[in-house]
């Protein structure tokens, strides 16, 4: 998995936004298909259990843990995640935790970098390794003059540790090629509603045109 690319489409409104999407991606076992944060807050952690019915391949569950590391990380895994994501913003302890929870659970680690300036001496405090770092520009930081994406951080990462780094944030067909150029393994990328203001992948007629042109980049 780790020689790998793989394409995550994050869900950030509603089930039924889901619903309506699902049937234009392709069951490819490099697309991941991501229960954003907002949908988890506006549905429960069902939305997950609904949505694996729905997509068979992996699912992640963008819980942010910030607290409450283990029961969270069970939350997850009940509800059929294969990921579960913590802000590397949260303690020490926590992060260690998170990890551990999620071996034992046969979950997948996702450390979200949003916020972390310096990701590798977070990795370093740690002192544990996860399965995935993410490098991520906030959704608000995303029309904010001079906020890009670090990419500087991939290379350095892994050159330190076996793990999967991601991208995400105002991810567009010209981010997506930057973040592989520059090694991403893993970029995400919101499914936005026509007028969003946010970058992403827009669900109208040509959904189904634009997912297949993502993955031709991702998949070579």
């Amino acid at each position: 998995m780790k020689n790998s690319t793989y394409l995550q489409l994050a869900f950030n409104h509603t089930f039924l936004e889901f619903a309506a999407a699902i049937p234009h991606i392709p069951r490819h076992p490099n697309i991941l298909i991501e229960a954003g944060t907002p949908l988890i807050k506006r549905e429960g952690i069902g939305v997950v259990s609904r949505m694996r019915q729905s997509w068979g391949g992996k699912v992640v569950a963008d819980l942010k843990v910030v607290d409450g590391a283990a029961a969270e990380v069970r939350m997850a895994a009940q509800a059929g995640a294969s990921y579960v994501t913590a802000c590397g913003t949260s303690s020490i302890e926590t992060l260690r935790i998170f990890i551990e929870e999620c071996k034992k659970a046969g979950i997948c680690s996702v450390i979200d970098m949003m916020n972390v300036v310096n990701p590798l001496k977070t990795m370093w405090q740690v002192n544990l390794v996860p399965d995935a770092v993410y490098i991520h520009r906030g959704r608000d930081e995303e029309t904010a003059y001079g906020k890009l994406l670090q990419y500087k951080h991939i290379a350095k990462l892994k050159g330190k540790w076996d793990n999967l780094v991601g991208a995400a944030g105002g991810i567009d067909k010209k981010e997506l090629q930057s973040a592989i150029f520059n090694g991403a393994n893993i970029v995400v990328v919101n499914i936005v509603k026509p007028g969003d203001p946010w970058k992403g992948l827009v669900l109208d007629e040509s959904f189904k045109t634009s997912v297949d042109q993502f993955l031709q980049f991702v998949v070579r």
